[in-house]
């Protein structure tokens, strides 16, 4: 009777006992390295940019000419280096407020949790058999033929039933009691380390992507957001790497301050788990504006949001179309904002004409006067 109840038993969760995780790096504490890391990034990928780009390294994958990097740009490098470090003060003071609202993250669970997800695997396999009965297969049946030779595969077909799987509790009882199979563990670990995570990424990718998306797509729509807000931002109809975060303060916190502590709330990310997303989604942003379409970069590959859809919308004949960033193109697709046509001679005739060009495309004019605001702020 006793060997019966410990078969059917489930195996017991594993004691356990927390403790502040250990900062990542010996020589600075993880609220600090969550603080600067993104923008260590930041300046890092963006310099390795502007060093290809100063010295002209990869000519065949550029997307504009350096002279039209000179002579289109209606902001000076002085003036987007210095507004995208006030932007990165504005994150740092938003990222330790984020910070500081958490608790400090513990470990010592990782064990119990994992545990825990083993014993759903088991209670989830209860179901097999009237799972195999609806398709008129016996599961008892089977699961006896092949006891002798697949124990394993036989006591997930009998509905998590493994009578042969035990140990011994860890005091001096020494106690038999139900184990799990090492598959049971294998998929739990699987589950706790890959596939929770994994989601909880997505879940912050889309949030970001939505959120921007509807922002950037309003701030072009209301001629009142364009002129105060974002027309900074199109001061570059060339975009540089270093220039991704070159925004007004007010765009710069909505856009990517706030949307990105929002998604990171609403996907409920570990602060090691944050600091690695807030890291990708810079890296992402940087590379977008880099103004090269180079064939081996994996960023530029994984979707087709890349420098080369998103340097369409800083030209003057894309500037309503592709809102969709940083890492999709979902929206631009669903809504219809996604440009529609061959971009090649534009592409030609625009490097052709060089700053020549540069100066109609700065004194044309748009329904919601995006154009014309541009240039009243070269003017100024």
């Amino acid at each position: 009777m006793a060997n019966a109840t410990v078969a059917s038993a489930l195996p017991p969760l594993p004691a356990y006992e927390t403790r502040p995780m250990p900062d990542l790096l010996p020589f600075i504490s993880d609220f600090w390295l969550s603080l600067i890391l993104p923008h260590i990034f930041y300046w890092a990928v963006s310099m390795t940019f502007h060093i290809i780009d100063v010295y002209d390294l990869f000519p065949q994958y550029r997307l504009h000419t350096p002279e039209e990097i000179s002579q289109r740009n209606l902001a000076s490098r002085y003036e987007v280096a210095r507004d995208v470090v006030i932007e990165q003060m504005i994150q740092i003071a938003t990222s330790a407020f984020l910070t500081l609202t958490e608790p400090r993250q513990q470990t010592g669970m990782e064990e119990y949790d994992v545990a825990v997800w083993a014993t759903r695997v088991r209670l989830a396999q209860r179901a097999l058999p009237s799972i195999l009965g609806t398709l008129g297969l016996n599961a008892a049946a089977i699961a006896k033929n092949m006891a002798a030779s697949h124990p394993l595969l036989a006591g997930a077909l009998a509905g998590g039933h493994y009578p042969f799987l035990t140990t011994t509790l860890g005091d001096v009882t020494g106690t038999a009691v139900p184990a799990f199979a090492t598959w049971e563990l294998l998929v739990a670990k699987a589950i706790y380390w890959v596939l929770i995570p994994g989601f909880q990424l997505w879940v912050a990718t889309c949030f970001l992507d939505t959120w921007q998306y509807f922002w950037h797509r309003a701030m072009h729509m209301n001629k009142w957001m364009y002129t105060h807000w974002h027309a900074r931002h199109h001061r570059l109809y060339v975009p540089y790497a270093y220039g991704a975060l070159y925004n007004h303060p007010v765009e710069g916190f909505v856009l990517d301050t706030l949307g990105a502590g929002l998604a990171y709330k609403v996907s409920l990310l570990s602060p090691r788990l944050g600091m690695l997303y807030f890291v990708f989604s810079t890296v992402k942003t940087v590379d977008d504006h880099c103004g090269y379409a180079l064939p081996w970069d994996p960023l530029q590959r994984i979707t087709s949001n890349n420098a080369a859809y998103h340097d369409i919308h800083h030209q003057s004949w894309g500037i309503k179309t592709n809102f969709s960033q940083p890492f999709f193109t979902i929206w631009d697709r669903w809504l219809g904002t996604m440009w529609q046509g061959d971009t090649k001679l534009k592409y030609e005739r625009r490097g052709r004409g060089g700053g020549k060009s540069a100066g109609k495309v700065g004194s044309s004019s748009s329904s919601n006067g995006e154009e014309v605001n541009t240039e009243t702020v070269k003017a100024k």
